[in-house]
């Protein structure tokens, strides 16, 4: 950022991030990240892509983003990782703390005296649940639309048209995804009533939102940080309210210059390397 002031917000949320795929925008995130520091940072499912990881594919990009998040520990921000489906290995971690990390599988957070009920999310897909391979199946055919979807905006942007998001258009056509998506959120929104919270904050479905949702039984504030692959998205906490972030509207992280062939591609001995550095090196 050279001599930019940070901005500084209390808590922010990303989810869907999918490290280790071709859908990934890390060079977008790690502009973000360089942007802001935060006091708490929760990454809230399916960062690295572990179904869809492959040792042919991980830019020095893609490393970046975990340098940077292993760095903000450093520097003392709390980080706090919820396991998603895509990253379901993890789980085992669950209770796992040190220092300034934990994994946990779910979080609740007092703000201002009101309850905010955090998780990624899966538990509430049909398919996850039931049909795990259909799930896999799904995600591989998702990844290969985004890689499509690359080359398109690749094509528009040498013309001079605005990029697409071909997954985007096709959830929003489709009935039944339109459905799923709107039972999700009356899902998590009816549980988070019952249970007394103010709040209920989910990723999974890439979808960003923040609205009230009113049931019979009262009405939550329902929340879903997105994701960075179709929306680029997070949420943020100034201390007072929630606000949802979209890269696409931000001019200064956009203008964050980033180290020069980040899109290299690391081999496998190059990864571990990079890993053991990182978490061994001492830090000032």
């Amino acid at each position: 950022m050279g001599s930019r002031k940070k901005r500084r917000p209390q808590i922010v949320i990303l989810s869907d991030v999918h490290l280790g795929t071709y859908g990934c925008h890390a060079e977008e995130l790690l502009r973000y990240l360089k942007s802001i520091k935060p006091e708490k940072l929760i990454l809230n499912g399916d960062i690295i892509d572990m179904w869809q990881f492959s040792k042919r594919y991980w830019p020095k990009s893609h490393m970046q983003v975990i340098k940077h998040i292993t760095g903000l520990l450093a520097k003392g921000t709390k980080v706090i990782y919820l396991t998603g489906n895509h990253d379901e290995m993890l789980r085992k971690f669950a209770g796992f703390r040190i220092g300034s990390l934990q994994i946990d599988n779910k979080l609740v957070l007092k703000l201002n005296g009101e309850k905010a009920w955090i998780f990624h999310g899966d538990v509430f897909d049909v398919t996850m649940k039931y049909s795990k391979w259909l799930a896999r199946l799904g995600a591989i055919g998702y990844d290969m639309l985004i890689l499509i979807n690359t080359f398109v905006n690749w094509c528009l942007k040498k013309i001079g048209r605005e990029r697409i998001s071909l997954s985007k258009r096709v959830k929003d056509s489709v009935k039944t995804a339109v459905k799923f998506i709107n039972d999700f959120e009356q899902t998590a929104a009816g549980i988070a009533i019952e249970n007394g919270y103010h709040y209920v904050i989910c990723g999974h479905i890439h979808q960003p939102e923040i609205r009230t949702i009113h049931t019979e039984k009262g009405s939550v504030t329902y929340l879903n940080s997105g994701d960075w692959v179709e929306n680029l998205t997070a949420l943020e906490y100034d201390g007072e309210k929630w606000s949802l972030y979209r890269y696409a509207d931000d001019p200064v992280a956009q203008t964050v210059k980033l180290p020069k062939r980040l899109r290299e591609k690391l081999d496998n001995e190059e990864i571990f390397r990079d890993l053991v550095n990182e978490f061994l090196s001492p830090r000032k």
